[in-house]
């Protein structure tokens, strides 16, 4: 268990300093005057700022997942499968290191506004999702702790489409024990707090269903998208021909 810690912390050090780099001032991104714009445009354009925000995580993400112990010995498609459907629950992992109660921070320290995240969603999903982060950031936990309950997260073994089952849940149950050896080392040597975090996995999960109920809409009106191909890739959102000869 010792040597997945030290795995864990080593990857996410290096992933939690891009991550996680400061920014030269926060400044939220552009409302959309809804004054001349219809409300329909004004999601889309939100949705389109907050895609060029969180697109260059996606490789971060990946490059993570790679070195999470257990993971590479999956097949490609499961491990396809783990990080696509996986990816808004581990991204709302490592964005609750810097969340309040009214904006969510990026990489490069521009944020989002909960109200700007209500227009995206709606109401009931911004608020599920802030009470989730800002239960996360109160808890101040390392970077070790992130890491570890993100791999927890990714080697989800019942996400829809994956084969080795098996192997998935062997490789989550190590990490398990991890991250509770690693909490009741730290913070108080509080016992009770590995499982206060665990707890909270369905709530994210819920989350992340509740995501994918939400990017139909955003399909349903692809052609009315400019989203960096990547980030459409990730969530199977369709792409115009002047998507695809972009970067």
């Amino acid at each position: 268990m010792i040597i997945i810690i030290i795995i864990i912390w080593s990857i996410n050090f290096e992933f939690c300093l891009l991550f996680l780099k400061p920014g030269k001032g926060c400044t939220s991104p552009d409302i959309a005057p809804t004054t001349a714009d219809t409300e329909k445009k004004q999601k889309i354009w939100l949705w389109q700022q907050l895609a060029a925000r969180i697109t260059p995580t996606v490789q971060r993400v990946v490059e993570f997942a790679k070195r999470v112990p257990g993971f590479v010995d999956l097949s490609q498609d499961d491990q396809l499968i783990l990080i696509k459907v996986g990816f808004f629950e581990l991204w709302l992992c490592y964005v609750s290191r810097l969340a309040t109660e009214l904006s969510l921070t990026f990489y490069d320290g521009t944020f989002i506004t909960r109200q700007q995240l209500e227009i995206i969603y709606d109401v009931e999903f911004a608020t599920n999702v802030f009470q989730l982060v800002t239960f996360f950031n109160s808890l101040s936990l390392t970077d070790t702790d992130v890491g570890l309950f993100a791999a927890i997260v990714l080697l989800t073994p019942d996400r829809p489409g994956v084969s080795d089952v098996k192997t998935v849940q062997h490789s989550q149950d190590r990490i398990v024990e991890a991250f509770k050896l690693q909490l009741s080392k730290g913070h108080g040597g509080d016992q009770n707090l590995a499982e206060a975090v665990l707890s909270k996995l369905p709530e994210l999960r819920s989350i992340g269903a509740r995501h994918v109920t939400h990017l139909e809409w955003f399909r349903l009106h692809w052609h009315m998208l400019k989203l960096p191909p990547l980030f459409a890739e990730i969530f199977d959102i369709p792409k115009c021909e002047e998507d695809l000869h972009q970067g």
